[in-house]
C-alpha cells in the first residue's frame, strides 16, 4: 500500500494528471479484481459446505427407503397370501359342517393381522426444515414431496384392516368358535379343554352375514392395500435410484 501511495504522489507531484488517473482506475480496477475473487472463493466454499450437507441427507434417505423397500416387498407377499386365504374362506360359505376340513378351519381361525411399519422420518425432517431448499435436483424435490402423502394414505388403508379384524372379524369369531382351536393340536397339554370346553360351530359361523360382511370387506380392503403397496414400491425404487446418482453408488436396483 505505501508503494500505490509514493507512486500516486509521484503523479501528482510531476504534473502527469491524465498519468494518475489512468493509474487510479488501474488500482480501482484491482481493489475489485480483489474483491470479487474473494466473493468467488467464499461462494464456493458455501457450495461445498452445502453440498457436504446435501450428500448427508440423500444418505439417511436412501438409508431409509432401502428399509422401506424390504418391508414393502415382505408386506406384498404377505398381502397376496392373504388374499388367497380369504378368497378361500368364502368358498367355505355353505359348505355342510361335514366338509368343512380341517385345514379349513385353520384357514378361517388364523385372523391375526400386524400393521406395516414404514419409515418417514427422515423425509419429514427433510421437509419440514430447510434441509430441503439445499437439494439441487427440481425432479427428487417432487419426489420427496409427495411420498409422506403416499405413505399416509397406505397407513389409512392399512388401519381400516387392523379395525375391521379386531372390531369385526374378532369378535364374531369369539362368539361362534372356540378358541381353544388355536392351540397345537398334538400338544397333550390342552387335551382336557378340548374334551370338555365348548365346541366350535363353524358352519353358523360361515352363515352369519356379520362374518360374511367383515370377510369381504377385509377381502376388498386388502385387495386396495396390495395395489397401494406395489404403487409405493415403484415410487421408493425410483426415489432410490435418482439418490444413487445423486451419491454416485453404482446404477443398480435398490
Amino acid at each position: 500500500m505505501r508503494l500505490f501511495a509514493k507512486i500516486r504522489r509521484g503523479f501528482i507531484f510531476s504534473g502527469k494528471f491524465k498519468s494518475y488517473l489512468l493509474y487510479a482506475f488501474g488500482e480501482i480496477f484491482l481493489i475489485v479484481i480483489g474483491i470479487l475473487i474473494a466473493w468467488k472463493i467464499n461462494d464456493l466454499n458455501e457450495i461445498r459446505k452445502n453440498r457436504i450437507v446435501e450428500m448427508k441427507i440423500y444418505h439417511s434417505l436412501y438409508e431409509e427407503l432401502n428399509t422401506n423397500l424390504k418391508v414393502l416387498n415382505e408386506g406384498i407377499v404377505k398381502y397376496s397370501n392373504n388374499v388367497n386365504r380369504l378368497e378361500a374362506t368364502l368358498n367355505y360359505v355353505g359348505l355342510a359342517p361335514e366338509k368343512i376340513t380341517p385345514g379349513a378351519k385353520d384357514t378361517i381361525v388364523h385372523i391375526n393381522y400386524a400393521p406395516m411399519v414404514l419409515l418417514d422420518g427422515a423425509l419429514n425432517s427433510v421437509i419440514s426444515t430447510s434441509k430441503f431448499e439445499i437439494i439441487e435436483s427440481d425432479s427428487l424435490k417432487t419426489l420427496i414431496s409427495n411420498y409422506p402423502t403416499e405413505i399416509a394414505e397406505f397407513k389409512i388403508t392399512d388401519a381400516k384392516i387392523n379395525d375391521i379384524v379386531v372390531n369385526h372379524l374378532q369378535p364374531v369369531l369369539e362368539k361362534h368358535l372356540a378358541l381353544v382351536d388355536i392351540l397345537p393340536q398334538d400338544s397333550p397339554k390342552y387335551n382336557k379343554i378340548r374334551d370338555f370346553g365348548r365346541m366350535s360351530n363353524y358352519y353358523t359361523l360361515l352363515n352369519t352375514k356379520e362374518y360374511q360382511n367383515a370377510l369381504v370387506d377385509r377381502l376388498l380392503q386388502t385387495e386396495n392395500l396390495l395395489t397401494q403397496a406395489k404403487k409405493l414400491r415403484n415410487r421408493t425404487q425410483v426415489m432410490g435410484l435418482k439418490l444413487r446418482q445423486e451419491l454416485g453408488y453404482p446404477s443398480e436396483n435398490l
